[in-house]
């Protein structure tokens, strides 16, 4: 079978390990010390490198509540939304709530 640019055969480990391909690694900036968010979408495996929330700018429930709704936000990037847009819409909705107390 002849691999397609961006399309990689692997095979995990006996232990379910995976390795991510060098040229892929190297595109996204994945170092053995990156933080990678793994997701579970319409029978797929997604991967991608993400920055981790430093302690000093959250609390433990605004990391879960970002954790719980990565599938959203995965979702909306799949379907071309940008996190600008999706920003803008949250302070919006925001702000309507708070007009209305």
């Amino acid at each position: 079978m002849t691999e397609t640019p961006g399309v990689r055969l692997v095979r995990p480990s006996s232990r379910g390990r995976i390795t991510i391909p060098v040229e892929f690694r190297k595109h996204l900036g994945i170092s053995e010390d990156s933080d990678l968010q793994v997701t579970l979408s319409d029978g797929a495996v997604h991967i991608r490198p993400v920055q981790p929330i430093q302690a000093d700018r959250g609390s433990a429930w605004v990391r879960e509540l970002y954790d719980y709704f990565a599938p959203v936000r995965e979702e909306a990037e799949a379907r071309g939304y940008t996190e600008e847009e999706i920003n803008g819409w949250i302070d919006e909705a925001l702000a309507e709530v708070r007009r209305e107390r």
